[in-house]
């Protein structure tokens, strides 16, 4: 997984609350699990103007050009400005690798669905939350300055916006993880050593449980 310490970037502005996971990835894109490949069809309802299906060549389709991410400079953005309730919907971690194969390392929100942000954490996508008022002025900066970049310090957990600076909450152990690039099988793999000796060990008191 891909660590996060820190980043700067474009902002987009994503003005709808309630934002599904289906509507981030629809279900149609979802019979592979390699994690990427996905980004071509994030939004996907919302980005182009024709239906959309794995076996069809996004570059045939039409871009809606009222989509935010299909404007310039949102096009290029790696931080998403959202409103509250982002992710909500269906369980599916495809929403988290659809975004960050897109080029999201971040997303800013007043709440997000519980699921949707463990699920970031895991897949070295970082979730923000600061007061709906809060993200309210963001907004307002990021739609006067198009093309406005944020510096995000997850060390420091603060996001600056070039005038201001935001701190935000985040849980010790998911900053750790994603301070070190660690999702599950990280975590677990940092005591493979200890994993070996527990084997061998068990190899000797029951031998039987090992053929």
């Amino acid at each position: 997984m891909q660590a996060f310490n820190r980043h700067r970037g474009i902002v987009a502005p994503l003005d709808r609350p309630n934002v599904d996971t289906d509507a981030i990835i629809p279900k149609q894109y979802l019979k592979s699990i390699k994690r990427s490949g996905f980004g071509p069809n994030a939004f996907d309802d919302w980005r182009y103007l024709d239906p959309g299906a794995p076996d069809i060549d996004n570059a045939t389709r039409r871009l809606n050009p009222e989509f935010v991410l299909n404007q310039p400079p949102y096009d290029r953005a790696t931080i998403l400005l959202a409103r509250e309730n982002f992710g909500c919907g269906s369980s599916r971690e495809h929403a988290v690798w659809a975004l960050s194969d897109f080029g999201f390392r971040a997303v800013i929100a007043p709440s997000f669905a519980d699921i949707f942000f463990n699920n970031s954490f895991k897949n070295g996508l970082l979730p923000i939350v600061l007061p709906a008022a809060v993200v309210e002025q963001l907004f307002k900066t990021v739609k006067a300055q198009p093309g406005i970049e944020f510096s995000i310090d997850l060390e420091s957990q603060a996001v600056a916006t070039g005038d201001e600076v935001f701190e935000f909450e985040i849980d010790a152990f998911k900053k750790y993880c994603l301070l070190n690039g660690l999702d599950d099988i990280g975590l677990t793999l940092k005591r493979a050593d200890q994993i070996r000796v527990y084997e061998q060990e068990r190899k000797k008191s029951a031998p039987w449980l090992f053929g």
